[in-house]
């Protein structure tokens, strides 16, 4: 094992042993359940300790929580797709049904597809959908937004780059 390996290791092992029980309450105040709590305290470790590099820490706690907040979001959006896709599902007639293994493949494409369209700003995002989903016009769009056309297709010209790019890498 190399010293950077043995320095990361010692580092987070201090981390852990110094801030975890911390890091559960603050988690369990914000999330209302113990069990949740703990395993998003495991997963901001696990994100410390693949980082390769051994965090030098003024602030751990700081540190730590803003860590824990990103993946409580990330929690947070992949329960919010999920539900819409079973609201979604639960309109679907029983023969259309989707297997377990389905609609896991749904809902990871569909966080997949989140993650994607994150980067795009509200406005982009926004005329990207409606036109994309909506399958509305950019005329429609901009009368819906009280944009003009010409401001419509900038931010869906720029919408189609942000994919095509991403879809490229």
């Amino acid at each position: 094992m190399s010293s950077v390996d043995l320095s990361l290791q010692h580092a987070v092992r201090t981390l852990y042993e110094d801030h975890h029980n911390w890091l559960c309450g603050w988690l369990r105040k914000r999330l209302g359940c113990v069990d949740h709590a703990a395993d998003l305290a495991q997963d901001t470790f696990i994100r410390v300790l693949t980082q390769r590099r051994p965090p030098e820490l003024r602030e751990p706690r700081a540190y730590l929580s803003t860590v824990a907040r990103s993946l409580m979001i990330d929690l947070f959006r992949r329960r919010a797709v999920e539900q819409a896709y079973l609201e979604t599902l639960a309109l679907i007639p029983e023969p259309v049904a989707f297997s377990p293994e389905t609609r896991s493949l749904i809902i990871e494409t569909l966080m997949e597809i989140d993650r994607l369209l994150d980067g795009l700003g509200g406005r982009t995002r926004e005329i990207f959908l409606m036109a994309q989903l909506d399958g509305l016009s950019y005329v429609e769009i901009g009368r819906r937004l009280g944009v003009s056309v010409t401001t419509v297709k900038k931010h869906a010209v720029r919408a189609l780059t942000h994919c095509l790019l991403l879809v490229e890498d």
